[in-house]
């Protein structure tokens, strides 16, 4: 009887030889935290949606922040949901905005521990729900991005490390990062939501946010899921304009276009596991069907594996609480 001289297994003999060859690896410093603050709120408001997920008022984010920092997460990301909407979304570069604030609060009592990072959109501050500005019935690109500059800068003006855009316009990365560096604000960095595809795994941070558009889609600005060339022009494109790191966006379904960006570009390249996947997760977890901690840790490491340097995962304190005890 012939017998296979290569045994593959003889690596997988013990946890401490599987330990010895593994190839990817994550950690909780590889993990961004999402958090949405809400103006004027008293306490907090679970997110039906995003179990386990919550709205926080701003005298909860000092506890939250501090708790995130404990485990070991370098980042957070912050989302803010105002009070006032108009169809300028004035509210989003306002220095007493609701993301300014939190910006400034956690810079004074955490300084340098945690990297604070803020989603740059419109879509919460907008009456129409749409990530530009409205004008005859379309988004105006150009508008748009002279706004969403502003954004920026009223952020950095706050403290902010990371603005992260994810409105899809074009020239947006441009706009934005010579708004700050006419500020003076050039050490502020810039990840832009490169490739963020028109995708249905959005649809739970919508209700988180109260985002979702009045009227159409958003189609004539994300990326459509069937066009990985388009994601790749669309990464390419903030490169040149002087992005920081890229995103690409949802993850899970799109591993290949995290593994071709890593591919293609030096540059660090960031994955935003969004609300969808983790909502999948959790619904099934409450049903017995998963085992959620097998899975979670399965959907992170593939994500890293395909090239991603940083994830952004509402799994993030979970995950950082199962990666510090394995």
């Amino acid at each position: 009887m012939s017998f296979p001289a290569k045994r593959l297994r003889r690596l997988r003999t013990s946890a401490k030889m599987r330990n010895l060859v593994q190839e990817t690896m994550l950690t909780p410093n590889d993990l961004i935290c999402p958090i949405f603050v809400q103006e004027d709120l008293k306490s907090r408001i679970k997110i039906e949606s995003m179990s386990e997920m919550e709205r926080l008022p701003l005298d909860d984010l000092n506890d939250e922040v501090g708790t995130i920092s404990d485990l070991g997460i370098s980042a957070i990301m912050l989302f803010g949901i105002p009070t006032k909407k108009d169809d300028s979304g004035t509210s989003a570069f306002d220095e007493n905005g609701i993301v300014q604030k939190a910006i400034s609060q956690i810079r004074s009592n955490f300084d340098e521990k945690i990297v604070i990072m803020a989603d740059v959109c419109l879509c919460q501050y907008t009456s129409s729900g749409h990530c530009g500005i409205i004008n005859e019935n379309k988004i105006d690109n150009d508008s748009s991005i002279e706004t969403l500059a502003k954004i920026a800068v009223s952020q950095a003006k706050a403290g902010v490390d990371t603005v992260s855009p994810s409105a899809m316009m074009d020239g947006q990365v441009t706009a934005i990062r010579k708004a700050l560096d006419d500020e003076g604000f050039t050490d502020v960095s810039i990840m832009s939501h490169s490739a963020k595809h028109r995708s249905s795994f959005y649809s739970p941070f919508r209700d988180a946010a109260e985002c979702a558009p009045k009227f159409g889609d958003r189609k004539t600005y994300q990326v459509p899921f069937t066009n990985a060339r388009e994601a790749m022009r669309e990464v390419e494109t903030d490169i040149n304009e002087g992005v920081d790191i890229v995103m690409i966006k949802p993850a899970l379904s799109y591993l290949d276009l995290i593994a071709e960006t890593k591919r293609r570009f030096n540059v660090p390249v960031a994955a935003y596991s969004v609300s969808g996947e983790y909502a999948l997760v959790k619904g099934a977890s409450a049903q017995g069907w998963i085992n959620e901690k097998d899975i979670t840790e399965e959907i992170l490491y593939s994500i890293k594996r395909a090239g991603a340097d940083m994830i952004v995962t509402y799994f993030a304190k979970s995950a950082a609480k199962f990666l510090q005890e394995s």
